[in-house]
């Protein structure tokens, strides 16, 4: 078998496997006051399998560089079997995310559509049905959404969720994070200016009206869950906002990239010897 071939086997094996090495851990559930902030842990929560299958992939790539092309080995039908799982969950993922760029999101009336050019649709039927201050309230928190191009944020993290089917604490996490993310942009809305009555009131009324949206977006109500808290929180007199720490990708970075490039390392003096054993085991 040439040595590409056998990488995207192995790829498929063992970055199959590492996302689901590490424990659940927490699944971020339950909102805290500062909401910008909580949005980006939980951000970082739903990367987070992510960190073992760079890993591995590092370091097949550090074995790609000095592996013989065509590997000598024989690739036995068991390592072709034991493929399959991780080859139809990606499948299905890549189905699922291909879906959900037709998909409408949802009956809100409402929504920021669109993953590299977000837009606002409102539907004139709720827009007449809203007073003035709802409208411009659901536009401040539309807009908030637009600027943070969260319909593509949101369509990368289902497909990083589906990556890990079946298990349950991806979904539990994705949820978590959908919760945050609504209000953090209700918070950002809110720093503009819009009164949180009226947020919530153009939140009551997209979820009375019935209509549809095209396309890859996130709706004014978010996906459903803890809206009851959520409207309650907005009637709430908002709280300045605390000192925030920095919870971004890019604080990951300096420790992330030179594990990869350990890995990496360790793959291009050991890879060959552990890759032609496990061709030998499932010979």
């Amino acid at each position: 078998m040439d040595r590409e071939r056998l990488l995207t086997l192995l790829l498929f094996l063992l970055c199959g496997m590492a996302l689901h090495v590490l424990p659940d851990g927490p699944d971020g559930a339950g909102l805290t006051a500062e909401a910008p902030q909580h949005e980006r842990r939980m951000w970082l929560l739903v990367w987070r399998p992510l960190i073992p299958a760079l890993i591995v992939a590092a370091w097949l790539c550090g074995w790609e560089l000095v592996a013989p092309d065509p590997v000598p080995e024989h690739v036995g039908i068991p390592l072709i079997i034991a493929c399959s799982p991780a080859v139809l969950v990606a499948l299905r993922a890549i189905v699922r995310a291909a879906f959900g760029l037709r998909s409408c999101p949802g009956e809100s009336g409402i929504a920021t559509v669109g993953l590299f050019r977000p837009r606002i649709l409102v539907s004139g039927d709720l827009a007449r049905r809203m007073d003035a201050r709802a409208l411009r309230a659901a536009l401040a928190h539309e807009e908030a959404h637009q600027r943070h191009h969260d319909p593509l944020r949101i369509w990368i993290a289902q497909l990083m969720t589906d990556l890990q089917w079946p298990r349950p604490s991806a979904n539990k996490r994705l949820r978590s994070w959908l919760g945050a993310l609504e209000m953090a942009r209700d918070d950002e809305a809110r720093a503009n200016g819009v009164d949180g009555a009226d947020l919530a009131a153009a939140i009551i009324a997209a979820l009375r009206y019935r209509g549809s949206t095209a396309g890859v977006g996130v709706r004014l109500t978010g996906d459903g869950n803890e809206l009851k808290d959520r409207i309650a929180r907005l009637l709430q007199p908002r709280l300045q906002p605390a000192a925030a720490r920095d919870h971004s990708v890019r604080k990951m970075l300096p420790i992330l990239l030179p594990i990869l490039l350990i890995a990496g390392t360790t793959g291009i003096f050991f890879g060959v010897r552990v890759i032609t054993e496990l061709l030998a085991i499932t010979a």
